[in-house]
């Protein structure tokens, strides 16, 4: 599973680096910066969890 931000769509809200703090860092203006696009075996809760918490679907997984 991969976790694709499309950094185009990102606004800086920050709402999903909280639900997946080992997958989504916040550069210095809040926009986000997928750490690895592999999410780690037990990540996917968490992944969703981001993907779900960005109002503008900006992050996607792709299985």
């Amino acid at each position: 599973m991969k976790l694709l931000l499309d950094s185009t769509r990102c606004q800086g809200y920050g709402l999903c680096q909280e639900p997946a703090p080992e997958l989504v860092d916040l550069d210095e203006w809040g926009y986000a910066q997928v750490r690895t696009a592999d999410v780690p075996p037990g990540g996917a809760a968490a992944a969703e969890a981001a993907v779900a918490a960005c109002p503008n679907s900006a992050l996607r997984l792709v299985r």
